[in-house]
């Protein structure tokens, strides 16, 4: 046989077990999206095969090793893993990821510790409190003598770190059910997820109250064009419409609004929000839904001429360089997060979620579009959050 030929043969090889080893990797995610592995000890670990009355013993000790006949019969021979260890490497993985984050937190948390009356940093430990939701470290003030607990929430079963991870995972797409097992699994913290869900509206309505106190048409310095557009949401058993207003230089969410109408006076509504909420554009983009003209021109009161005079474009399509590609763009961003949901109860609720994600887009997401900034602070807002944006803002609502 020539060299090329077996060259080729070398390649094909190569190539079929990369293909092998991708496949692997995508069924692993799998195991890991239907439950977490049953973890024996430090080196042994279950992994549920296949059938779900089945599970592989995977054991870590100098090498992986693992129990099913795909790893004995296949992989081994080829210095190559099965989904069974490929799992628990990625469930490992998201352990330790875990444990950072709650150590660069805990080193966070140190560093700002101040007592609550004087608010001298010459504080120590003080014994400890056992509380409905936990036994607590206390502290003393050398200063002032006064004993405390350092925790910004009181009267709910979690702890702050907790109660932002919570906020934090929802807003990026996991469900109730999803957060009460992460609690249940990490934190050994077992809640409903009726009170997952209560305790992400209560406090993502109190930072909302804080920002807007913040973010207002004088601090704001947003661009001179505005898009603007509606989209269908589910709530109950009917399709209502979710309006939204961007600021294309900042990506900046103004306003949104839920009716069960399209009509003219939902027009007016969404754009004499987003005045409110940003002041006058020099454009306000829409699609070319019949209205909008009239509608800008009565929330921007464009029949007394106060300048600087907002003019309404209507988008000449995704193509032209006059769209309304931003605002769709975001339109899809909340559908990944709507349809999870499967749809709200009323509306009510649906507006009260859209002003919580419109608060995680604005403040706590950061876009790679705007070099890792969040749109807030592209419109020169620094409210000075910290490391960990959901904390640092916790604390300034709760006036920390």
């Amino acid at each position: 046989m020539s060299q090329n030929k077996m060259n080729n043969l070398e390649n094909n090889k190569v190539l079929n077990l990369k293909k092998l080893s991708q496949d692997r990797t995508e069924r692993a995610y799998a195991i890991l999206r239907n439950g977490n592995p049953e973890i024996v000890n430090e080196q042994e670990f279950l992994v549920p095969a296949s059938n779900p009355k089945y599970k592989y013993k995977v054991t870590h000790v100098d090498s992986w090793t693992c129990e099913c006949p795909d790893f004995q019969e296949r992989c081994k021979n080829n210095g190559m893993y099965c989904k069974h260890i490929k799992a628990i490497q990625f469930f490992l993985k998201l352990q330790n990821k875990v444990e950072v984050d709650e150590l660069n937190f805990n080193i966070e948390e140190r560093q700002s510790r101040k007592c609550p009356n004087c608010k001298s940093s010459k504080i120590v430990r003080n014994a400890k409190r056992k509380t409905k939701s936990g036994i607590k470290q206390r502290y003393l003030c050398k200063n002032c003598k006064k004993r405390f607990v350092l925790e910004p929430i009181r009267y709910i079963q979690v702890n702050a770190k907790i109660l932002c991870l919570i906020m934090n995972e929802y807003f990026k797409g996991h469900s109730l059910r999803d957060i009460q097992d992460t609690l249940d699994q990490f934190f050994q913290v077992k809640l409903s997820p009726e009170t997952v869900r209560r305790y992400i509206s209560k406090f993502t309505k109190l930072m909302d109250s804080y920002v807007k106190t913040k973010a207002n048409p004088e601090t704001l310095k947003l661009g001179g064009t505005w898009q603007c557009d509606e989209q269908t949401i589910k709530v109950g058993k009917e399709l209502l419409w979710d309006w939204n207003a961007i600021d294309t230089e900042t990506k900046y969410l103004l306003a949104n609004n839920i009716t069960k109408s399209r009509y003219y006076e939902d027009m007016v509504k969404i754009a004499s929000k987003s005045k409110e909420e940003g002041g006058r554009p020099d454009e306000f983009r829409t699609d070319g839904l019949q209205g909008y003209n009239n509608a800008v021109k009565e929330a921007f009161e464009l029949d007394k001429l106060q300048f600087p005079y907002t003019v309404h474009i209507k988008s000449k399509g995704f193509r032209n360089e006059i769209n309304t590609n931003l605002i769709e763009r975001y339109h899809s961003e909340f559908r990944e997060f709507d349809k999870i949901r499967r749809g709200f109860g009323n509306m009510d609720t649906a507006q009260g979620w859209n002003d919580g994600y419109r608060l995680f887009h604005n403040v706590i997401r950061k876009n790679m579009a705007l070099n890792g900034l969040t749109p807030l602070e592209m419109a020169k807002v620094d409210l000075e959050l910290g490391r960990n944006r959901w904390y640092g803002l916790l604390l300034k609502s709760l006036n920390c």
